[in-house]
Order: structure tokens, then C-alpha cells, then sequence
């Protein structure tokens, strides 16, 4: 740990950033889960030996305490917070360094739920803001692999009311009126925040997100510990914050074409395309003020960009830096990214 710091003193201070930007890789971090299961080692096919439920990969983060660090290059070891420190709006883009300043602004990460996550809701902007947390939490879920019986909860199948809700929690029938949607590898689902929601077993998911850990519990499916003791809920700060309403269409449509980018979802949190190909594609990032996360979530292949080259398979994200003018991605058999960026 003392070299690891020592290192981004001494990059910061002789002003490695005169070396130049380029495409970069992380390491991931594994989180244990009660709910998690093997499918990131067996399907993705990373190991995580030391994990006997790996039910996260954070494969981007810039959380305070669990930031990812970069793999390749002169760089590696440096956190995305050391980066901006260094490089600004040459690594995020000129508009996303005025308003996040060194806080980078999303989270990626892939869930493998071998069993129900809880209910649970997340915060807007406002609301997080005016309680100490640096800002909500939209997401939205990209289906990477499914088991049969697999399904997802999103939203409300009817208008409820508050009391409808303590009351169906504390009787254990929310599921009851949650919108419940069989998954098949590449579902796409968005979730704003106040949306109530919840992973089903067996379903394999990235996850894009705005930078935040923050989530209030609603209803854990009466799960215990081995001390017979449930997780904490947090039902009074999810009332504060739930939409109520119901939620007509809880899965999301989009169209493709093979070896194009087709979009997948346009919020104001970020864009996220679908880069489906078999064949090369080049990408112009010239008119783009922003990032550009590649998020591979099947196949493996290649991104040249910036003059350097550089492997990604499942699993694996590449930070272009906003300077970056053009890209090419280069397949080795049927690729698919999720490219991701804020307008």
C-alpha cells in the first residue's frame, strides 16, 4: 500500500500526465454476497477463488474506499480520482470537469443474483444531496445471461399508497404488487430513482450506474442470517423517496443492427449505446465532450485507439479519455459492448 501511494505522489508531482493519456484498463473488485452465486467465474470466466458468493464485480468504481485502479501502462495503480486530479477535462470532457470536478460520475458493475436481491428504491439527486450523499442513483440493467426461471422486478403494478406499502411489507405480499417480468439475455431495463425494483435469482447483469452506494431496503424475502438475524430495512427513508405510481412499461424496447451502434438509453445521467459486431468498426469521438466507457458483456476482441492496442473480453471495461479523437474495435468472432458516455 505505501508503494501504491508513493507511486501517485510521484506521478502527480513530476507531472506524469506530460507522458499523454490513453486507453485504459482496471482492475476489478469482487464483493461477497449471501445472493450471489459462480456464474462471473464459471460464464465470464474470472477468477475469484477467494469469494464463495461473488454476487458483484465492480469492474469501474470511483467510490470513496473501493476505487478501481488502472492495470495497464505507466498509470497503473492510479485511482479514477487521481486521474481527473491530473489530467481534468482532458480524461472527462470539459462540461462533466465543471459539474463533477475529480468526482467521477459512474459506477459499472456486473451482478450474478443466484438467489433475490432485496426490494428496495434509491434516491434522487435532490434528495441525496439534501442528506449528505453526493448525489442519487439511476441504473439500468443489461441481461448478460439467464437462468429459465429468471425474472425481474420493476415499478408498481398499480397506484399504491403509503400505507399500502408499510402494510404489504410488514405481511411480507409486496412481491405481490410489483410489476414481474421473465429476462432473456439482453433485456434491457431502466431504473430511475424512486423506482422500487429487485433482481431475481439466476439472472447474470451489468450494471450502469450513477456513482452512489446509497439504497433503502424495503423488503428482504424474510431472509436470515445464520444468527437468525434479517439485514436492516430502511422503510421510513424509502417512503421519502418512493414513486407510487404505477409503472406502465417496466422493461425497455430498443432496436439494433449488427456491426452499427444502435442506442439503448439517452437520460440525463448518461447515454448508453449497443455495440453489436462481428465485422470492425471505427468509431469518430471527435464532436464528443466526454468519456467513453467500453463495456464488454460477451465475446473478446480488440480497441485501438491513441496509439496503443488493447485486449478486452467479458467482463472487462476500457476509459477512453475525452481527448481521444477516434477508436477502432476490432472482434475476434461475435462481439458485444455497451458504450457508455455523459452528454
Amino acid at each position: 500500500m505505501q508503494v501504491f501511494f508513493s507511486f501517485c505522489y510521484i506521478c502527480t508531482n513530476f507531472k506524469c500526465m506530460e507522458q499523454g493519456l490513453y486507453p485504459l484498463k482496471f482492475l476489478p473488485l469482487f464483493k461477497n454476497k449471501p445472493w450471489g452465486g459462480n456464474k462471473i467465474r464459471d460464464l465470464l470466466g474470472v477468477d475469484y477463488s477467494p469469494l464463495p458468493n461473488c454476487g458483484e464485480l465492480w469492474v469501474l468504481s470511483a467510490i470513496e474506499g473501493q476505487e478501481t485502479v488502472v492495470e495497464n501502462g505507466f498509470l497503473t495503480e492510479c485511482t479514477l480520482p487521481e486521474l481527473i486530479e491530473m489530467y481534468a477535462d482532458e480524461l472527462v470532457g470539459e462540461e462533466n470537469y465543471k459539474e463533477f470536478g475529480e468526482y467521477f460520475p459512474l459506477l459499472f458493475k456486473i451482478i450474478d443474483a443466484q438467489d433475490n436481491l432485496s426490494v428496495q428504491v434509491h434516491p434522487d439527486d435532490d434528495f441525496a444531496q439534501n442528506n449528505g450523499y453526493p448525489n442519487g442513483k439511476t441504473e439500468m440493467w443489461y441481461v448478460m445471461d439467464n437462468q429459465e426461471d429468471a425474472i425481474i422486478y420493476s415499478g408498481w403494478n398499480k397506484k399504491m399508497t403509503k400505507s399500502e406499502v408499510i402494510n404489504k411489507t410488514k405481511d411480507g405480499t409486496i412481491a405481490e404488487c410489483l410489476n414481474c417480468d421473465k429476462v432473456e439475455k439482453g433485456d434491457l431495463f431502466f431504473i430511475p430513482a424512486g423506482r422500487v425494483h429487485a433482481i431475481g435469482k439466476n439472472s447474470l447483469v451489468a450494471e450502469i450506474q450513477q456513482s452512489s452506494d446509497t439504497t433503502y431496503r424495503l423488503f428482504d424475502w424474510n431472509k436470515k442470517d445464520e444468527n437468525g438475524t434479517g439485514r436492516k430495512l430502511h422503510i421510513e427513508e424509502a417512503l421519502k423517496v418512493l414513486d407510487l405510481n404505477h409503472t406502465h412499461h417496466s422493461k425497455s424496447g430498443y432496436d439494433y443492427t449488427l456491426n452499427k451502434t444502435s442506442n439503448l438509453l439517452t437520460t440525463p445521467f448518461f447515454t448508453t449505446n449497443l455495440i453489436s459486431i462481428n465485422l470492425g468498426l471505427k468509431k469518430d469521438y471527435s464532436t464528443l465532450d466526454s468519456f467513453v466507457v467500453l463495456f464488454c458483456t460477451s465475446g473478446e476482441g480488440y480497441v485501438e485507439a491513441m496509439g496503443h492496442k488493447v485486449p478486452i473480453k467479458a467482463s472487462e471495461v476500457i476509459l477512453l479519455p475525452a481527448i481521444c479523437q477516434e477508436a477502432n474495435i476490432i472482434p475476434k468472432g461475435l462481439l458485444e459492448i455497451l458504450e457508455v458516455f455523459i452528454v
